[in-house]
């Protein structure tokens, strides 16, 4: 068994993969979510693989403090904490778990969808302070609509941005999507429409974001991609709050512009007090419906994510190459 440091805690391995665990032993050391880099190689100095958090930075300091280290695996989906460059100069792969929560994510966006369609927040709230029949003929005098007469956009039709836009058909959505490349034969197959970014967003009732993040898509939600959307539309946000440019959220969500927003990933994250979409007005507030980043992070996903990340161990172990690689090695 190859050496391991987990940038990450051990009950969660106990509880999604405890057969490995038990027979990793003292294989695999857990350094915790939040350990400093000098701290962390301390504690393995001859780790030949990292297991990391998806939130947990693998900066060049501990890549470069572990000379036996070989591959780096994030526990998630996204690996933007991970310094790929680093790991590629020293031939070091880097891997995620591509599709491995695709499912739960896509259930996540139409649960905030749902969510904010139907006024579950202030709903419940109605009901509990015994204003059940004034939230019921609020909604009477100002409508409410239905999914399946929305246009959804995706922004990002890799395997999150596939799953959630069969389950938007199956409601019967209109889906449209933008992506780095067009896929005409899922276009065919799901029955979901090719976009133009502006098109997209002009037309859309929900855009989706189920894109990485890149240098290219940081902050790409910002004041203009607002202003594009058409009035009245919400955001959703499964995938990474470092897409999002928080104040001009907050603008838009002030506004009126924008009707509501759907949010799964707030940046930065650990969340702080500070962040301004913890201080809309109470109006503002009552459209936005927050979920902790949890998309992801069903019994079902987590399992076979970390039984992805034993696979590759044992590919690697074996001299072979592991599988969803990131970094180009």
């Amino acid at each position: 068994m190859l050496k391991i440091l987990a940038i990450s805690s051990r009950p969660k391995y106990e509880r999604f993969d405890p057969q490995d665990l038990a027979t990793a032993g003292d294989s695999i050391v857990f350094a915790g979510e939040s350990a400093e880099p000098a701290e962390a190689a301390a504690l393995a100095p001859d780790a030949e693989v990292v297991f990391a958090d998806a939130i947990s930075p693998v900066p060049a300091e501990l890549i470069n403090a572990l000379p036996q280290l070989r591959m780096v695996c994030s526990e998630g989906v996204a690996y933007n904490k991970i310094d790929c460059d680093a790991a590629a100069k020293r031939g070091i792969y880097v891997t995620n778990n591509a599709g491995g929560n695709a499912g739960a994510v896509a259930e996540q966006a139409v649960l905030l969808m749902l969510g904010l369609l139907h006024r579950v927040v202030s709903g419940d709230a109605s009901v509990r302070a015994g204003r059940q029949i004034e939230a019921k003929h609020e909604v009477f005098s100002s409508g409410q609509d239905d999914i399946m007469d929305m246009t959804v956009g995706i922004i990002g039709l890799g395997a999150i941005g596939q799953a959630l836009a069969a389950r938007l058909t199956a409601f019967g959505c209109r889906v449209i999507y933008n992506s780095h490349h067009r896929k005409p034969e899922l276009e065919e197959k799901m029955g979901i429409e090719w976009a133009e970014r502006d098109d997209l967003l002009a037309q859309s009732d929900f855009v989706s974001l189920n894109c990485a993040v890149t240098s290219e898509t940081t902050g790409m939600a910002n004041e203009a991609f607002f202003a594009q959307m058409k009035q009245g539309a919400r955001l959703i946000n499964t995938a990474r709050g470092e897409l999002v440019d928080n104040a001009s959220l907050v603008k838009a969500l002030e506004s009126g512009h924008l009707a509501g927003a759907g949010i799964d990933t707030l940046a930065p994250e650990p969340v702080t007090p500070d962040n301004p979409l913890l201080h809309l007005s109470q109006e503002a507030s009552e459209r936005v419906l927050f979920s902790p980043h949890i998309a992801g992070i069903t019994n079902g996903s987590m399992r076979r994510m970390q039984q992805h990340m034993w696979q590759n161990v044992r590919l690697l172990g074996e001299d072979k190459r592991p599988t969803c690689v990131v970094n180009g090695i």
